[in-house]
């Protein structure tokens, strides 16, 4: 397996694959598809700081077109799916290369795909105890799909109006879980744990493309739909 990392102004990504020419090309698409989205932004500035879904031309760049689905999917701004739409526009391009195993990771956010090796996605989550220490093992059959988890924080780089520990989603791309995993979060308030995850339970069964999501949130968790294994890691 063969893994390169860049920043590409607050994008970190990693790149995993088992081909390495494949890495170059992928690194190349992802910088231009985050070029083509600032440029956008400059013409555009409110689809940077609405926290609504946005309607975009059909001749907009792919990478505003994806954000926008994915944001009218989750009714979220548009911002809430931009790491995930870039790892997915790094797995398409590794899969078109050639690529057997893809990852393509932004921020915590992953695209992943699999022809047969497994795969480990670690869980972070502010309950300390489990942060880190558990994990999905994906499968070929649960490939492509998408992985996103969101807190309750506020930050130069996150805004949540939710205070779940996390929320990972499990999606059909990373685009819809990074979107979802705001959406879900956001449903996520009050004192009562169990009332809270079951509305955030309600929440991602309303979103198209989702396949399943778990909720951390004062000590209880919440499972729905379709996750990949649950294991321990060390």
């Amino acid at each position: 397996m063969y893994e390169y990392g860049l920043t590409i102004g607050p994008s970190k990504i990693h790149i995993k694959t088992d081909k390495a020419e494949a890495i170059a090309e992928t690194v190349k698409e992802i910088e231009y598809h985050i070029k083509a989205l600032w440029e956008y932004i400059e013409r555009n500035p409110l689809f940077q700081y609405s926290l609504k879904p946005l309607s975009v031309d059909q001749d907009a760049p792919l990478i505003v077109r994806l954000m926008a689905e994915a944001s009218r999917a989750a009714g979220v701004g548009p911002m809430a799916s931009v790491a995930g739409a870039i790892a997915d526009l790094g797995l398409k391009k590794l899969l078109e290369s050639g690529a057997e195993i893809a990852i393509v990771e932004n921020g915590g956010e992953i695209a992943a795909y699999t022809s047969g090796k497994e795969i480990v996605v670690s869980i972070s989550t502010n309950e300390n105890i489990l942060s880190g220490k558990i994990g999905l093992l994906v499968r070929r059959e649960d490939t492509p799909l998408g992985i996103a988890t969101a807190t309750g924080r506020v930050s130069q780089k996150v805004v949540s109006f939710g205070v779940a520990d996390s929320v990972t989603v499990i999606a059909e791309n990373a685009s819809i879980a990074d979107a979802a995993a705001t959406s879900v979060c956001n449903a996520i308030i009050g004192e009562n744990a169990q009332k809270a995850i079951f509305r955030g339970i309600e929440r991602a069964k309303d979103i198209r493309g989702v396949r399943g999501t778990i909720i951390f949130y004062r000590g209880h968790v919440g499972l729905f739909g379709k996750i990949p294994k649950i294991i321990k890691i060390k």
